[in-house]
């Protein structure tokens, strides 16, 4: 019996060693059992994180888009312009002249259209021989005219003298007549002939004040008419007082002498109204 207790315990050491060498190894992301098995980082990191850019910065979550720019305002157009208070005159000291006879006034006239527009004091027409022969060269021109010169004379001379091209018109409405005198003015820098009682007399009109100037509204109102009137100082005792030269006459003012001219012999193709002889823009 004591050789087969040694050979027992031999045999049981095998056994046990046989028995160790057929377990199942455990892998390296196996736990033994009742053994928590330790994520790996990628594991543990939350679901919701999105992974880094190559940058280094997180990336924007899809379906996300920019807020679009908010328009500017439209800004609010400008005031229109209010007409102010506007004035012109040409005249200067020594443009009138007086009409040397009782006859000559249409040739006064030209001579005073002639000194209101050359401004360089050196060329003024005054003289009486120089007057009796515009006369008589507006006379010549004037058809009709019972021997005297009427204003297509008048505009002829004017233009044939070199401060032209004028026109004679007739406009029905007063407040119209006077607005067309001052924006010919305005645009051509000459004065206007103004027909006078009623056909039988001749003033220069050589500026005016107004409400609005001319060149800038179309729409604008005369205040005041600027006047020379070649028989001052003598003027007449149907139509009136002659006004200083240069005077500065109000619409109504001027309304006494500066009348209706009807048709007549001479003016036949002309309709009744207030007559100009108007200087033509564009010359």
């Amino acid at each position: 019996m004591t050789g087969a207790r040694p050979r027992l315990l031999a045999w049981l050491v095998a056994l046990a060693t046989c028995l160790g060498a057929c377990a199942p190894a455990v892998g390296i992301n196996e736990a033994p059992a009742g053994q928590a098995v330790p994520a790996s980082p990628a594991q543990q990191a939350p679901a919701s994180t999105a992974p880094p850019s190559a940058t280094g910065l997180a990336l924007e979550p899809q379906g996300t888009t920019a807020a679009a720019p908010t328009a500017a305002p439209t800004p609010a157009p400008p005031p229109a312009p209010v007409p102010q208070p506007y004035a012109l005159n040409l005249y200067q000291e020594g443009d009138f002249v007086p009409q040397y006879t009782f006859d000559w006034c249409v040739a006064a006239s030209i001579q005073m259209a002639h000194n209101l527009i050359d401004d360089t004091g050196g060329g003024t027409w005054a003289d009486s021989t120089q007057q009796g022969e515009l006369w008589e060269m507006a006379r010549a021109r004037s058809s009709n005219s019972y021997n005297g010169a009427n204003p297509f004379g008048w505009a002829q001379v004017l233009t044939e003298a070199g401060m032209g091209p004028y026109q004679v018109v007739s406009i029905a409405d007063y407040g119209e007549a006077l607005q067309t005198a001052a924006r010919a003015i305005t645009e051509t820098g000459r004065p206007v002939g103004l027909v006078m009682w009623s056909g039988r007399h001749a003033w220069v009109m050589s500026g005016f004040e107004s409400i609005g100037d001319p060149a800038r509204f179309p729409e604008f109102s005369v205040t005041g008419v600027r006047v020379q009137d070649p028989l001052y100082p003598h003027g007449s005792g149907q139509w009136g007082p002659s006004p200083e030269p240069n005077s500065l006459l109000t619409p109504e003012q001027l309304a006494t002498q500066f009348v209706v001219r009807e048709p007549r012999r001479w003016s036949s193709e002309l309709p009744a109204g207030y007559l100009l002889v108007l200087p033509v823009a564009g010359a």
